[in-house]
Order: structure tokens, then sequence, then C-alpha cells
């Protein structure tokens, strides 16, 4: 745990070449480190540091700025319920309180089964499903508490494994400098997009 994968270390410079600063590379290298265990851990944000030429210190004050970057161990499933108006005045707070007793954590805790973490945002721009939540960055809603249950079952089971990634991935088609976009869920098979963008 902890270092970057040696495949990760190589697409970390490849990366890092297509900026004419170095340091410029800090956060795709920061959501590539996440890709690897789901958060940065501060072995990773070490390798980070190193490779664009920058302190530990700055990589995590960097990194802890930003909410889709976790300086700390999370679930395998970040659920993030909106809070905004539109989601508000949907009965944003309530499901909040369903969540909690559902998944027996507070907001801003993971359950003992590392399964969910449960986040409280500001606004997630989906107000035409509120209320509305993201898991691992893709939207679910307008959810109540009966939804939420079902939604929770259903990537407990692994069921919506093709929609939702793990947490850390962003995108399920990575992009390689010089190569194909490949499907980011197996590695080496490439994408349909792109074969399409030779």
């Amino acid at each position: 745990m902890g270092r970057l994968t040696p495949e990760n270390l190589e697409r970390a410079r490849a990366i890092v070449a297509l900026y004419p600063e170095r340091r410029s590379a800090l956060i795709p290298l920061c959501h590539l480190a996440q890709s690897q265990e789901g958060w940065l851990s501060p072995e990773a944000m070490e390798d980070v540091a190193v490779l664009c030429g920058v302190t530990p210190a700055e990589v995590r004050g960097t990194a802890s700025f930003y909410d889709m970057l976790h300086t700390e161990p999370v679930g395998r499933h970040v659920v993030a319920v909106c809070t905004n108006i539109a989601c508000l005045l949907a009965g944003a707070y309530e499901l909040i309180e369903h969540a909690e007793k559902h998944l027996g954590v507070s907001v801003g805790q993971t359950t003992e089964d590392g399964e969910f973490t449960l986040e409280e945002a500001e606004c997630l721009a989906g107000c035409d499903i509120a209320p509305c939540v993201q898991v691992n960055h893709r939207f679910f809603g307008p959810l109540d508490g009966p939804g939420f249950e079902s939604l929770t079952a259903e990537l407990r089971a692994g069921r919506l494994a093709e929609l939702v990634p793990r947490h850390g991935v962003l995108c399920r088609v990575e992009r390689n400098v010089s190569l194909p976009a490949r499907d980011a869920a197996s590695p080496g098979s490439p994408a349909a997009a792109g074969e399409e963008n030779r």
C-alpha cells in the first residue's frame, strides 16, 4: 500500500512530460494516484511530489483543497447528497437523515465494512433530479428514503459495477500519452473511443 505501482509511475512520467513545468501535472497526478487505492496515501503524495518537483506538503495542501481528492481512506462508494436549494426544497435533509440511519454512520463517516462513505455536497448541479445523489461522481435521483435503500443494496451487491466504478476512478476511459484510450476498468483493453480517435 502507498507507493505508486510501476505501471502508474510510468504513466505519471508520461503525464508530466505533457507540461512545460513539472508542477503543472500536480492535479492530474493526484487523480492518477487516487485511482490506485481510492485515496491519496502519504507515500503516494511523496511520489507525486518527487515527480512534480514540489514538497509533499504542497501536494497535501493542493489535494486537501479539492472535494474530489481524499487524503484519508474512504469507502468503496463515496455517496454525496446534495443539499443546495433545489435539493433542500425537495427533501435533501430528510434524505440525509434517512441515509445516516440506514447506513449507521453520520455525514463524513465510513461504514464499518468500508463499503460507503457518506458526504453532504453543497451543489452537484443536478437540480433537475432533486434531491440528487452522486456515488463515485455518478448521478442518481430523484431519491427518497426507499430509493436510497434500493440504490445502496444494488451497489453492495455489485449490480451497478458497470455504471459506478470503485472510488477514485473518475472516468472509465483513460487517455494514455501517444496511445489510444482504454477502458479503465480492464487495463490493456482498448476502448471504442480510442480506436476511433487514433
